[in-house]
């Protein structure tokens, strides 16, 4: 039994911790990989750039952003150390306060934003059949109560029971067949409107092909600041980077897809939410893709105590993960959570950098671990810094090449190549 006041977060986990097997690791990253969201951010590429091109940027884009994923996986594993661990490691203990605290706040962010997706979607189901309107003040109110007593109720539990015991043996098969059900409609609908013409669709020119591969790895990369907090309780790990490139990798592509399939058979300017309550059968699949969407709130909830915890150890995780669900859930009642995506989406890319930092310096053979006891480290905050300028300025000024592989490549690199100097210092 572990001690209250022992600080998970920056201490590795012992041998009874690492249960998940690679399949554990594959089911948890696809049902985190499924969610209303990818699918709706897998319709705006429709129609910037032309279904060929589109597929292209879906396989490639999920392949390396689920490889970047998987290799943090790898590293938590190997390390036994949370993501607010990783940062402590590199950064240094002073230093990593800043984006644990970031990260935090911005999975307290995406988990409010996470609740209003379930309101909005419960409220299209019950006007769609009992013909309730939910969006109204008392109905938004009760909906978002609703989801929010759920998640808090989850967070309650053992993470550990929740992944091995309802995500791989019950969540899994419910989502691969509502994935699978409301394929089968869209690609009949493709195929009646001519499949032909939907292949060789051309592009509006308003995306370029780097700049779609960019929108297809935001996702994954998304994930980075979390991977960690579950791949460290992996028995090894090879089945953590395998099970986790998989499981993402899968439902990257095939949420991409439906995405693009959705949104070519649909007049311009069609909810997502509505087509797929109109397809044959889609208010079973929709129902089963909401339910799965509360993983993905459960995700970061869970995430985001294991880094509360970081700070302040006197919380357990649990306790923190209580908390954090009531106030998410008081959030998704006050905020204009829609308006603030982008805020959200600004915030998230501070992480593509800092992680380009730590897989030049835990990822290539580095001594794992261990959390440095030094305040900071100048290089690696430095090289921080740089890469977020570095995101930014290629979107500002050459939006044509993506932001997030031009920040990674540019901090791995710097990174690997400073590391005899990190360990000097160190």
């Amino acid at each position: 039994m572990s001690h209250p006041n022992l600080n998970e977060a920056l201490t590795p986990v012992g041998d009874e911790q690492r249960v998940f097997q690679w399949h554990s690791h594959a089911s948890l990253w696809f049902s985190l990989g499924v969610g209303l969201l990818v699918i709706q951010i897998g319709a705006y590429l429709v129609p910037a750039v032309g279904t060929r091109d589109a597929f292209i940027a879906i396989v490639l884009g999920s392949v390396l952003g689920s490889a970047l994923l998987a290799w943090t996986a790898r590293i938590g594993c190997q390390s036994g150390l949370s993501s607010a661990g990783l940062m402590h490691s590199v950064y240094g203990s002073a230093f990593a306060r800043l984006p644990v605290l970031l990260n935090i706040l911005q999975l307290v962010g995406w988990t409010t934003f996470e609740l209003v997706i379930m309101r909005d979607g419960t409220a299209a189901i019950g006007l769609q059949t009992l013909g309730l309107n939910l969006d109204v003040p008392m109905g938004i109110v009760v909906t978002t109560l609703l989801w929010g007593a759920v998640l808090t109720v989850l967070m309650m539990g053992s993470m550990l029971t929740l992944v091995r015991k309802f995500v791989s043996s019950v969540g899994l098969p419910l989502v691969v067949l509502s994935l699978l059900w409301l394929s089968w409609h869209f690609v009949g609908v493709v195929q009646e409107k001519g499949f032909a013409a939907f292949w060789t669709r051309e592009g509006d020119g308003s995306m370029g092909m780097l700049s779609a591969l960019d929108l297809v790895i935001a996702m994954p990369v998304s994930w980075l600041p979390l991977v960690a907090d579950y791949a460290r309780h992996g028995r090894t790990a090879e089945g953590a980077f395998k099970g986790t490139w998989f499981g993402y990798a899968i439902a990257n592509i095939w949420c991409y897809a439906l995405g693009v399939m959705v949104a070519s058979v649909s007049e311009p300017d069609t909810n997502l939410v509505h087509a797929l309550l109109l397809a044959q059968g889609g208010l079973l699949a929709l129902g089963l893709i909401l339910l799965d969407e509360l993983d993905n709130a459960y995700g970061d909830v869970y995430s985001g105590s294991v880094s509360a915890q970081s700070l302040l150890p006197k919380w357990s995780v649990r306790r923190w993960g209580v908390l954090i669900a009531i106030v998410c859930t008081g959030l998704a009642l006050v905020l204009p959570m829609h308006s603030l995506e982008p805020f959200l989406l600004i915030l998230s890319s501070i992480f593509v950098p800092l992680y380009g930092v730590i897989l030049g310096r835990l990822g290539t053979g580095a001594s794992l671990g261990v959390v440095q006891s030094k305040a900071i480290d100048p290089i690696a905050a430095t090289l921080w810094i740089v890469g977020v300028a570095v995101f930014h300025a290629v979107g500002t000024w050459a939006p044509e090449f993506g932001s997030a592989l031009p920040s990674l490549f540019v901090t791995f690199t710097l990174a690997w190549l400073t590391r005899a100097q990190a360990k000097k210092a160190a």
